[in-house]
């Protein structure tokens, strides 16, 4: 009876210790592959999102193509060629918006100096209500050939509303030349010729090539700036971090294209 009860003991212990061996098995497995699958996760999920959004916000940054036409050249710049920043502005002289940006960039202008470079652009708008903005182009090219385009630009801007609403529009632009100390026969030549046209057109082609559609469109280092940033605080603020960083400068031609425009370089 005795030999019985051990032998029956016996028996029943394999049942018993069994599933709870598997049981264990199968809960080590389950934790280490829970391990593994978050130690994966964690080191390359948040990389690679990182990586998507900064790939997203990339594509959707407005930048100069490297195809685009290069413009007037040299172009009507100032501040110095070497500046690690540039600041290139297409603009329409009878445009609102473009007099309006002309007040703060030119203190952005005053405020940096040497240390930015600043590129003026052409962009006469083809629209009846801006009949006279290419020619009021033209006249500023021609007096940038006596190295006044900065001073004739900043007259036309300042004066905007009385010159565009003006049948006599012509006069006061000779008046503005007699102001700036220009050769006004020379100017009204070289307003005549295809020099100073062929600089507005080329200006023109430099913006349709970046795909430019409205007045004023600004470019930081080859970056569009929107247009709640055309302010003092906001530009400076763009520009200091650039200058930080020690960006190299967009890629702008900068060879003399002839003489007498070379001298297009104001404050």
């Amino acid at each position: 009876m005795k030999k019985t009860t051990e032998t029956k003991s016996k028996a029943i212990e394999p049942k018993s210790n069994t599933p709870i061996l598997i049981i264990g098995a199968v809960l080590v497995v389950a934790v280490l592959g829970g391990w593994y699958m978050f130690s994966s996760a964690k080191s390359a999920g948040p990389s690679n999102a990182n990586s998507n959004v900064a790939k997203a916000n990339t594509a959707k940054t407005p930048v100069i193509p490297v195809n685009a036409p290069a413009g007037a050249n040299p172009p009507n710049q100032s501040g110095s060629p070497a500046a690690t920043v540039t600041l290139e502005e297409f603009a329409d002289f009878q445009c609102a918006a473009c007099a309006a940006a002309h007040k703060p960039l030119n203190e952005i202008k005053s405020m940096y100096g040497s240390r930015i470079r600043f590129i003026f652009r052409n962009f006469p708008l083809a629209i009846p209500a801006h009949d006279k903005s290419y020619d009021a182009a033209v006249v500023t090219e021609a007096a940038g050939m006596q190295g006044k385009f900065f001073d004739m630009q900043n007259l036309l801007f300042v004066n905007q509303q009385a010159w565009t609403a003006s049948p006599g529009y012509r006069e006061i632009w000779k008046g503005y030349a007699q102001k700036i100390g220009l050769d006004v026969p020379k100017w009204e030549s070289d307003m005549a010729g295809i020099a100073a046209k062929s600089r507005v057109d080329a200006d023109i082609a430099r913006g349709k090539g970046m795909s430019v559609n409205s007045t004023p469109t600004l470019y930081l280092n080859g970056v569009s700036v929107g247009a709640k940033d055309m302010q003092v605080d906001a530009l400076k603020a763009l520009i200091d971090a650039e200058l930080q960083k020690g960006a190299p400068q967009a890629a702008v031609p900068t060879a003399a294209a002839n003489a007498p425009v070379a001298a297009n370089q104001g404050q």
